[in-house]
């Protein structure tokens, strides 16, 4: 059996879960109520991927510092031109990874302001 979750804080459910089918074509698998405060269980899945995103209740409204995700792609330079189209924030361009040559890395920002890497294969 395998079975895994990826989970992102997030302040705003739908906000994120606009962000994520919107931009990066995830699908809903789950948005259920979990008890009486508004919170869900909202479960998206990447295309083509093991992985399925969990949004989990921010502590607070200060986002990470530091990447929370990496996202590999088969293309990383075709993925940023495409969130830059729809307006997403760039952290970095497509560039060589420091620590492995020959691996192409950029960084965008959520809707919910996490840091998120873009890697190749």
């Amino acid at each position: 059996m395998h079975i895994q979750f990826a989970e992102l804080p997030v302040s705003d459910q739908d906000r994120a879960k606009a962000f994520y089918t919107d931009n990066l074509a995830c699908q809903v698998i789950a948005d259920q109520p979990m008890g009486d405060s508004g919170w869900r269980w909202v479960e998206l899945a990447f295309p083509h991927a093991v992985t399925n995103l969990h949004f989990i209740r921010r502590a607070d409204a200060s986002p990470s510092a530091e990447p929370v995700m990496v996202l590999v792609d088969d293309n990383v330079e075709a993925t940023v031109a495409s969130l830059k189209a729809k307006g997403v924030e760039i952290v970095s361009e497509p560039q060589q990874a420091p620590w492995e040559p020959g691996r192409t890395i950029a960084e965008f920002h959520d809707s919910e302001g996490n840091r998120m890497v873009l890697a190749s294969r």
